[in-house]
């Protein structure tokens, strides 16, 4: 018999607890139950720091089996009172915030994690408060579980994906006048998202079953839902910490949000010129809406510092260094003709640089009259966006290709015999294994969903008597979407990135409906959405897999925040487009309200849709946008080659391995946007978290690092909803902060442009 000290395996039927490998098990730690099963009595074994193992994590897919545990209880309630109430409370909550960030300068979103605490939150309470004795006990059945927690996430946070036809919408009504009937926008929102669903579903053993595909975002959210949920000394100080953080950050981030903004872009070059010189704005400014790219500007708000993920993300691109020095080289150089245009923006301006009078070129049934276009001329894009439409198109032609020749073997795997359209038993993921138990959601349920949303979104194309896009368009791009999700699937599972492709679908919607903007900007719902709404889809897939919830219950929970999802993003979306027209018209905006998201897919909609010929052809002004795609086929093909000529596991063999030219070349255009205070910020922190923390405090990396980035989003997203209907107009008008030197009445919040 082994000795007390000598560990152990636990006892039958015990489930295999984190770490486990190092814990010892005694008749003490092993009780019965009411029901007569023997589980542990982890509250009274102690864990300690030295349970968790040191071991360095190299891979960056190992993450997931080295810090989350594939513990599961079968028996564990999912669909309780609790569950559906919080799901669809929650569910409209989080989409009507959602859809005002999507007008809002900074590029913010509502993350899994700001709907798992308010989730936690409110769970527990209702367990504490209602009584569970008699039929209470339905209602009641029991301390607010992890299973019951994640589909109340998974519902949440499916209702807060912004659809892309939420956003079309809102940039007919702005710059078309197009009211659609409040029924077909939610049904056309609602089609689009389930599109995108029915792939995700059919991609299941490529993109969600195998370790490799990780999702390095969703690291966070389950460790935070396993530390909230399972027992132990170990996790009872995990909770404390996080606890500890999400306060610290909650009481901190109102500072730079609302009473002394400087803090949200601090730079000593712009603090010393004091906005008096263009391109000190230009190359440092980042405090104020599409004002610079953000050269050594430095923000102390997380709601910012969020956007890059940096507790989160690979150490894997330099893309951003670069496009430094290209955009200011190009917009100095007079690239593209753009340098009497303002330094960025996403409109579309005149031969004079002032905004373009679209309406002036086009007839009432929104097609070009060319006799007007002769008079009022072409377009002009800024320099900054010009560079950063290629750089996208750069990184989905080099999307395609690296995963072709990086990843052949898995596509073949999953494909090779029409292999997904069935379950694979060859998948060694340790959390997958443990989802055998359960009955799959059978392929042709997500077949079934995928033709349905198809219909609907054809009929729905349907308004007034023409159709805003032909049904055999929605066909077209629909099918070239389901290709490009695969591979833009591979880089967001195995890297956390996600490709641009939205540009690429407008250039080539552009040739396929020449001279109809309203079509090509419809294009977006099935050549843009669909993919995108995929990999939501995918990702919660991999959320349910992580924490065990039963396939089926994980596709219902989806369906069900995707059908309230649809209605609130709607609704909202009409009331913030009736009360602040004019901002959102605004090619800048204003500090509180901007469309840059929604001029974004007018500017495109205008300049590739109604004048594609004569923009993006050959030899036209801006024919290097389209043909980027194709140029950035080449990109990852030299690294590829050197990693095969190179010996193997040597150190030039692993640096091209290393380096992701798909995302290099996203981040190259990815500053002329928005609000850029933040990116240094993510630099330094990203360094200390996934280079110095990971290697040198594998211990504390493995327990707490994504356990900070899940306190730190949750209380600044927490404190930031606040404030947008407290003081920052989401349900009225705005109160603005006295002026002072840290809010500054006719400078920029970082003190770098002149603003009046």
């Amino acid at each position: 018999m082994a000795s007390q000290n000598t560990a152990t395996a636990p006892p039958p039927g015990v489930p295999q607890l984190p770490h486990s490998d190092s814990i010892s098990y005694s008749e003490k730690d092993v009780k019965d139950d009411f029901d007569g099963k023997r589980t542990i009595d982890v509250e009274s074994h102690s864990v300690t720091d030295e349970d968790v193992g040191s071991t360095i994590i190299t891979k960056d897919e190992d993450v997931a089996v080295e810090v989350l545990s594939s513990e599961d209880d079968p028996e564990l309630p999912i669909f309780t009172f609790r569950s559906i109430f919080l799901g669809i409370g929650l569910s409209a909550f989080t989409s009507v915030l959602s859809t005002i960030y999507t007008f809002k300068p900074q590029n913010a979103s509502v993350s899994q994690l700001f709907c798992l605490i308010i989730a936690y939150v409110l769970g527990t309470a209702m367990h504490s408060v209602m009584p569970s004795k008699g039929y209470w006990r339905y209602l009641n059945p029991g301390p607010f579980n992890i299973k019951e927690h994640t589909v109340i996430v998974i519902m949440s946070s499916t209702a807060s994906t912004v659809a892309v036809a939420m956003e079309i919408i809102a940039a007919l009504d702005l710059f078309y006048n197009i009211k659609l009937n409040p029924a077909v926008a939610i049904f056309q929102i609602f089609a689009s998202q389930m599109i995108g669903y029915g792939i995700a579903g059919l991609l299941r053993t490529l993109l969600v079953y195998p370790t490799y595909a990780f999702y390095p975002k969703y690291i966070s959210v389950v460790n935070l839902l396993q530390s909230l949920h399972f027992g132990g000394v170990l996790n009872h100080k995990k909770r404390r910490y996080f606890w500890i953080v999400f306060a610290a950050i909650f009481f901190w981030e109102w500072i730079p949000q609302y009473p002394f903004p400087l803090l949200t872009a601090i730079s000593i070059i712009c603090l010393a010129d004091n906005g008096r010189h263009t391109f000190v704005r230009n190359l440092f400014g980042a405090g104020s809406s599409n004002e610079g790219i953000g050269l050594f500007s430095f923000s102390t708000s997380w709601t910012l510092i969020s956007q890059g993920y940096p507790l989160v993300w690979p150490w894997r691109t330099l893309g951003m260094a670069i496009g430094y020095l290209t955009l200011t080289l190009a917009y100095y150089n007079n690239a593209f003709n753009g340098r009497n245009l303002l330094w960025m923006s996403t409109s579309l301006f005149n031969s004079e640089g002032g905004s373009y009078n679209q309406t002036a070129i086009l007839t009432p049934q929104h097609t070009v009259d060319h006799s007007k276009l002769e008079s009022v001329g072409l377009p002009r894009y800024t320099t900054t966006y010009v560079i950063s439409q290629m750089c996208y198109n750069f990184s989905l032609g080099a999307a395609i290709v690296h995963v072709f020749l990086w990843h052949w073997p898995d596509l073949k795997r999953a494909f090779g015999g029409m292999r997904f359209l069935r379950a694979s038993q060859d998948i060694d993921d340790p959390h997958y294994k443990e989802m055998q138990k359960y009955k799959e959601v059978p392929q042709w349920w997500y077949i079934f969903l995928f033709v349905a949303s198809l219909a609907i979104g054809i009929g729905c194309s349907y308004n007034h008597g023409d159709w805003l896009l032909p049904a055999w368009s929605v066909i077209l791009f629909t099918a070239i979407s389901c290709v490009i999700a695969v591979c833009i699937g591979f880089i967001a599972a195995t890297t956390g990135f996600q490709i641009e492709i939205k540009y690429a679908m407008n250039i080539l919607s552009a040739f396929v409906h020449p001279g109809k903007p309203v079509s090509v900007m419809y294009v977006n719902l099935y050549g843009n959405s669909t993919a995108y709404q995929t990999l939501a889809m995918l990702q919660d897939l991999k959320l349910g897999q992580y924490t065990k919830i039963p396939p089926r219950s994980t596709f219902a929970a989806q369906m069900a925040g995707s059908i309230i999802g649809s209605i609130f993003n709607y609704t909202m979306m009409i009331s913030i487009v009736k009360n602040n027209r004019e901002a959102l018209i605004d090619p800048l905006g204003t500090r509180i309200w901007s469309g840059w998201i929604i001029q974004g897919y007018n500017s495109s909609s205008v300049a590739m849709g109604a004048l594609g010929k004569e923009l993006f052809a050959f030899g036209k002004p801006y024919y290097l946008v389209a043909f980027a795609i194709f140029i950035g086929l080449l990109f990852p093909i030299p690294f590829w080659i050197v990693h095969k000529l190179a010996p193997k596991g040597s150190v030039i063999a692993r640096g091209a391995e290393y380096i992701i030219t798909p995302i290099v070349a996203l981040y190259v255009g990815y500053l002329p946007y928005s609000v850029n205070g933040q990116w240094w910020s993510c630099f330094v922190i990203g360094f200390m978290s996934q280079v110095w923390a990971r290697s040198r405090r594998p211990k504390w990396f493995k327990k707490y690092n994504y356990l900070t980035s899940a306190a730190l989003d949750g209380g600044s997203q927490v404190i930031l909803f606040i404030l947008s209907f407290a003081v920052f107009g989401a349900s009225g008008d705005a109160i603005a902060f006295p002026n002072w030197w840290g809010n500054p009445a006719n400078l920029s919040v970082d003190r770098c442009a002149l603003t009046d």
